[in-house]
């Protein structure tokens, strides 16, 4: 929980439902009167990333992941000032994995302190989600016309398996959204274990 809002979150690789399955919880929650806010992963807004992805220019490198870690944990303390509950797309550990996964951390490397650094605060932050669910499938990257998507291809196997080994570390608990259900059937069974674990108030 941040101040006194409550904290939730959707996790997994990329192309798992993550965005779309934070949107639909969103939705689901302001047709029964939460004021509820998403907090988007912030890739897309990344002038860092579009460098990279968009114009062609340089690769994935320490500078480009702070910044990713930061924002992501920007938006999600600015979210919860004004709304009882926020629902992130991805958790600041997601961030931490695909760090791990895409820089090079030789010992005693300035990334490699500053990835420990991370790691540590991960650690830390963890108690702030108030539940983690994890989308279990992996749906197909290719999108033609995705620039950002069409960057990590072939990351989607190793991502799923760094993201459950960060989160793990950090101490980050999460629980695995059964297989092969509809986005429909994913709000629904979530909303049912939110309910059971009497997160929000009067459930």
């Amino acid at each position: 929980m941040l101040r006194d809002s409550i904290v939730l979150a959707v996790e997994g690789t990329h192309a798992s439902g993550k965005t779309t399955l934070t949107h639909a919880l969103a939705a689901y929650y302001r047709e029964r009167g939460v004021h509820v806010a998403t907090v988007e992963e912030p890739a897309r807004n990344s002038p860092f990333i579009e460098e990279i992805v968009v114009h062609g220019k340089g690769a994935f490198d320490l500078e480009t992941e702070v910044d990713l870690f930061a924002a992501q944990l920007s938006a999600q303390l600015r979210a919860a000032r004004q709304h009882p509950m926020i629902i992130c797309d991805k958790t600041i550990a997601n961030v931490l994995a695909y760090a791990w996964l895409v820089l090079e951390t030789p010992p005693r490397s300035r990334a490699a302190a500053a990835l420990a650094a991370m790691e540590e605060f991960c650690r830390a932050w963890a108690g702030v989600y108030d539940a983690v669910f994890y989308c279990c499938d992996q749906y197909s990257q290719h999108q033609p016309g995705d620039p950002y998507r069409a960057k990590v291809l072939d990351l989607q196997p190793a991502a799923d398996r760094v993201v459950r080994a960060t989160c793990g570390t950090v101490g980050q608990r999460v629980i695995d959204i059964p297989p092969n259900m509809t986005t429909a059937q994913r709000v629904d069974w979530i909303a049912r274990k939110v309910a059971r674990l009497r997160i929000i108030k009067g459930e």
